[in-house]
Formats: C-alpha cells, structure tokens, sequence
C-alpha cells in the first residue's frame, strides 16, 4: 500500500492520435484544461479547425478528483461516443483533462457497440501516446552545513536518489533539496546520521512537480 495519499494525474501533454475504422477517420484531441471555461475554448478550436467533421464529440474531467465532468455525443446515438470517451479519463484516473474525438464519416455504420468500442480506443491511444504524470507537492529544503563539512555533504548527496538543486556559499554553505513531503521525516533521520547531527535541514517553500508514470 502507497504511503501517501493518490497524488492527482493528467496527460503528459496536449496532442492528437488517429485512427481508421472501416474507412472512418477518427481524430482523437488531447489538452489540458483547468476550468470548465478552459475546456470549452479548447472544444471551439477544435470544432473551428475540423468544421467540416461529420461529429466532434467530447469528455472532460476538471477539478479535485475530476468532480466536474462534461460529455458530448454531438449527433452521434446517445451513450456512444461521449460516455466511452469519459469512461477511458476516469479509468485513467486523469483530471484538468479534455478529450475531442473528431469523425469524418466514412460510408458505413458502425452500430452502437463499435461506436461505443472505437471512441473508447481512439482516447485509449491519444492518452498512451502523450503520456501520463502524476502532479506531486514537493517541499524545498534547504540543508545548512559548515565549510568543514559541505564537501564531505555534497558528496553523500550525491550518491543518494535525492534531488540537490542550487548550492550557496555564504557563512555556511546551503544545499537545496526537493523533497517528497511524505519523505521528510526520513530525510531528516539519513541527514542526522550523514552529519552526525551537525547540519540542519528547514522547509523553505513548497511547490509542485510532474512526474511520469507508466501508460
């Protein structure tokens, strides 16, 4: 079990995969949105860019959680194209994200079940292509350590999975470290046995990072 609560996912990145099933075209449009606002403004550029679509139907996730969430089936049979489209970001478990899957109409009918099968795949590749992050909170430490110590410091540092960012040199030299939140106390018990407990450690700010994870 993770020893931290689920940290929020997205796409990777905003892009666009296709695919053809029985000569029709799907365009499947990834972004990231923040705002109900933000997604809509999305939609209307994709819509003006393929207005001549036979359908450019819709999902979105916004907010903690993915509580607000949209669909569209935009002319297509009811329950076929948006709810798959939306079932694939939840599955995922990605928010602050939009889905558009354009469609130009190739001459055969697909029926409910392969519409509902090829909206739910052409998001199901759109989102493998452009990758998956997780949004991590990250504290920013900084390590302050004497100028008899600091080489010695450094070194160990280094040869650990943590994150040294800027080093400064004033009365005592400081390392920046960004940390995990959820590692800090470790952090602190690996620094008191590096030093011997002679350099401190303090949380100078907070911010929040991406990171990747397997699609």
């Amino acid at each position: 079990m993770p020893d931290h609560p689920p940290y929020p996912r997205t796409i990777g990145t905003g892009g666009s995969h296709e695919i053809v099933v029985k000569k029709s075209r799907f365009i499947a449009t990834l972004a990231r949105a923040a705002s109900d606002e933000e997604a809509r403004a999305v939609i209307d550029a994709v819509r003006r860019r393929y207005w001549d679509a036979s359908h450019n139907c819709t999902a979105s996730r916004i907010g903690l959680n993915g509580r607000l969430q949209r669909t569209s089936d935009d002319g297509e049979p009811a329950g076929t194209a948006g709810a798959p489209m939306l079932a694939v970001l939840t599955h995922r478990d990605l928010t602050d994200t939009v889905a558009i899957v354009t469609r130009y109409f190739g001459g055969t009918l697909l029926g409910a079940g392969g519409l509902i099968r090829t909206y739910g795949q052409a998001v199901t590749e759109a989102v493998n292509a452009v990758g998956i992050v997780e949004r991590r909170p990250v504290s920013l430490i900084a390590v302050e350590a004497n100028y008899a110590d600091a080489g010695r410091l450094e070194n160990a540092l280094r040869a650990t999975d943590y994150t040294l960012g800027a080093v400064s040199h004033a009365e005592q030299v400081t390392f920046e470290i960004r940390l995990d939140e959820p590692d800090l106390p470790t952090f602190e018990r690996w620094l008191a046995d590096a030093t011997n407990g002679q350099a401190t450690a303090r949380i100078v700010g907070r911010t929040e990072v991406e990171v990747a994870v397997a699609v």
